[in-house]
């Protein structure tokens, strides 16, 4: 889905890529967090209201914390079909550090921020697919 606020809009007055202008851009913190909110989100399968992110300075440079549940499949339905715990893409750890390089990539790639590190700490357990856990 799309973020709730726009970066920057194009009009007629925008110039042709590359061309410097005076003046500057300033992008929000919140609008920063919820970047990173649906980012961590997408890369671990949980809804980005379910992430809690915090930034901090790291020698002029910006860590992102992330605090998140994980995805993960549903055990009753793990028991009948083992296969289908690949599709959920390896252990919790190996997704956790899949995800700070995906994070930091695309918070980068849409804010244009420089992140030093991304941090992740799992809260919990979202359960994914199949019916109830008794």
């Amino acid at each position: 889905h799309r973020p709730a606020f726009v970066l920057m809009s194009i009009t007629a007055e925008t110039p042709i890529p590359g061309t410097v202008m005076a003046g500057h851009n300033r992008i929000s913190t919140q609008a920063l967090t919820s970047v990173a909110r649906a980012a961590a989100g997408e890369a671990l399968g949980v809804p980005a209201h379910d992430v809690r992110a915090n930034w901090s300075d790291d020698d002029g440079l910006l860590a992102l914390s992330l605090v998140m549940p994980v995805a993960v499949p549903n055990l009753t339905a793990v028991v009948r079909d083992p296969g289908r715990v690949a599709g959920f893409g390896g252990s919790i750890w190996e997704r956790a550090v899949a995800a700070k390089a995906q994070i930091l990539r695309r918070v980068t790639e849409l804010t244009g921020a420089q992140l030093s590190r991304v941090d992740i700490r799992i809260s919990g357990a979202a359960v994914r697919g199949g019916g109830r856990v008794h």
